[in-house]
């Protein structure tokens, strides 16, 4: 009809963190995702879910098909959203403890992961988190979780000039830079998997991000 303008694609992403530590980096990283995505990514919204109070994954603790209310509201959350976007460190060359109970949590019957599109972000030191977001991607392979290729994003925080503010605020403008490609290549990502395409210029085109 005319005069009448087509919405625009809404993805619903959830963010989830793999360290529980207050004053996490990769916290931080999806705090700055979080913003970067409000001000400058047309179509896109990013919720932090918070996963401190799930419980370890216990088979006892599923009756008859139910599961603790804590999980179900977190199992609940992966099922609406559209991507996931994790942020995690690496721990023993692989993947932390909390992110890996997570994943167990959501996976059990039926699978919350499947189909989905995903990015990860690693702030680590020396290798950046490579072999977690490897390991990561291989648990994929098994639940049906889509990763986007490139770009691929690793960070080593430890190196100056310093990246973070003295309140964990990412504050690099090189790596806001790098931080916004991937949350793109996410959405475009999952637009493709559901059949979609970004054909509306707003969408691909978006603002340049604040820089106060």
């Amino acid at each position: 009809m005319e005069g009448v303008v087509a919405e625009k694609p809404v993805i619903k992403v959830a963010a989830i963190c793999g360290s529980l530590r207050k004053a996490s980096f990769n916290r931080s990283l999806l705090r700055s995702a979080i913003q970067i995505c409000y001000e400058s990514i047309k179509g896109m919204e990013i919720e932090y879910i918070d996963i401190a109070a799930l419980p370890m994954q216990n088979t006892d603790l599923e009756v008859d098909g139910t599961y603790p209310p804590t999980v179900e509201a977190f199992r609940r959350k992966i099922c609406e959203a559209d991507g996931i976007l994790f942020a995690s460190p690496e721990c023993n060359y692989s993947i932390s403890a909390p992110l890996k109970n997570v994943i167990d949590w959501a996976s059990r019957p039926p699978n919350m992961w499947a189909n989905k599109a995903a990015a990860i972000l690693s702030m680590a030191g020396g290798g950046q988190g490579r072999r977690c977001q490897y390991h990561l991607r291989q648990i994929g392979v098994y639940l049906d979780l889509h990763f986007i290729n490139k770009p691929e994003f690793f960070l080593n925080g430890w190196h100056p000039p310093a990246k973070f503010d003295s309140d964990g605020k990412l504050i690099d403008l090189a790596i806001q830079e790098e931080l916004k490609k991937v949350l793109l290549s996410l959405q475009a990502f999952t637009l493709r998997l559901q059949g979609k395409n970004l054909k509306d210029k707003s969408v691909t085109e978006s603002p340049p991000l604040k820089h106060e």
